[in-house]
């Protein structure tokens, strides 16, 4: 007993375990913290791109229309170059018309030999007259199509002009919704975390005095002998009590979290390094899955939803004791619970 309070007392004095297990909670909420804001911008990235794909597309409408405004007003433009030629035809019918009529005009009723030149001066003029009605149907028409066109043109500038504006519309709706999503998504972690604290917190009232169940960081660690014996799978007697707290605590959580919160507890499994082979497990992360699925199964038993749990096998490969020794071989083999997002 002497040697034991000794031993006691030499532990209780060395605080280096408390201040690696303080640095090892910090850097899992800062781990927790970069993960769940690597998801925030992950579903943000989805958002965006879907609304990126619809500002293409209006992109394309948008450059169709021009392309389409760009024709029609080259076609416009090709519109007043003939209407401009047209003009000046009309401009010289009109002046060969007049310099005829002056001629006509000019020549004496008495010259009996000037009849022919008449003639072929009215003739001439009748033509004159006959070009000039065509050339002012053709203006009149080219007239018609030019404020056709114009109309069309002022329809592709509308439509350009509210595209633009749903363009606009559509960037500001997507910066909205990225505000928005980062809040909910910081909500939610705001309320998991409240409510992990609260677990937790019942967890350490049932299993306070315990030295083989302690908290580190964000998991609960159950040492394997609490639940297990070696190299076995199947949940000890000893074990169940413990198993029993704890699936009241999880039972009681799912009463007072919404339900608009999705949240899961993980069941891990470790074993120490040293290698284990046999026919019901031929390797550590074997052994380990199937203490994790057995965990599960005992607290689906108890009246866990099946779809709050999820067990993991983790092998000798993720230690919290890197070292050759018995007591970081002891301190390895465990089953650690922590609650999180689904």
């Amino acid at each position: 007993m002497a040697t034991l309070a000794r031993a006691r007392r030499r532990e209780s004095s060395n605080y280096w375990p408390g201040f690696v297990d303080a640095l090892s909670s910090l850097l899992l909420v800062i781990i927790f913290m970069l993960s769940l804001f690597m998801l925030t911008q992950f579903f943000l990235g989805q958002e965006i791109q879907g609304r990126d794909t619809a500002l293409q597309r209006l992109n394309s409408q948008i450059a169709e229309l021009t392309e389409l405004l760009q024709l029609e007003r080259a076609n416009s433009n090709d519109l007043e170059s003939t209407i401009s030629m047209l003009t000046a035809t009309l401009a010289g019918a009109e002046a060969e018309r007049d310099r005829l009529a002056g001629q006509l005009s000019g020549v004496g009723t008495g010259l009996d030999d000037k009849d022919a030149q008449i003639a072929s001066l009215q003739e001439d003029l009748a033509g004159a007259q006959e070009l000039s009605d065509e050339a002012n149907a053709a203006v009149a028409l080219l007239n018609q199509q030019l404020a056709a066109l114009r109309s069309q043109i002022s329809a592709l500038e509308a439509a350009l002009e509210a595209s633009e504006a749903r363009d606009t519309e559509n960037r500001t709706q997507i910066a909205d919704l990225g505000r928005r999503l980062n809040v909910a998504l910081a909500q939610r972690v705001q309320d998991l975390t409240r409510y992990r604290s609260d677990f937790f917190g019942r967890l350490r009232e049932i299993l306070e005095g315990r030295a083989d169940v302690r908290v580190v960081g964000d998991r609960f660690v159950f040492q394997s002998e609490v639940l297990f014996a070696p190299g076995e799978a199947s949940i000890s007697p000893q074990g169940l009590p413990d198993l029993d707290a704890l699936a009241q605590a999880i039972l009681q959580l799912e009463d007072e979290i919404p339900d608009d919160i999705n949240w899961v507890l993980r069941i891990d499994g470790h074993t120490d390094r040293r290698p284990i082979s046999n026919i019901q497990f031929p390797s550590n992360w074997e052994l380990s899955a199937a203490r994790a699925i057995s965990v599960a199964k005992y607290l689906v038993d108890q009246g866990v939803p099946p779809a709050r749990l999820v067990a993991a096998g983790f092998g000798e490969f993720a230690p919290l004791d890197p070292a050759n020794t018995e007591e970081a071989y002891r301190r390895n083999r465990r089953i650690e619970f922590k609650l999180t997002e689904g």
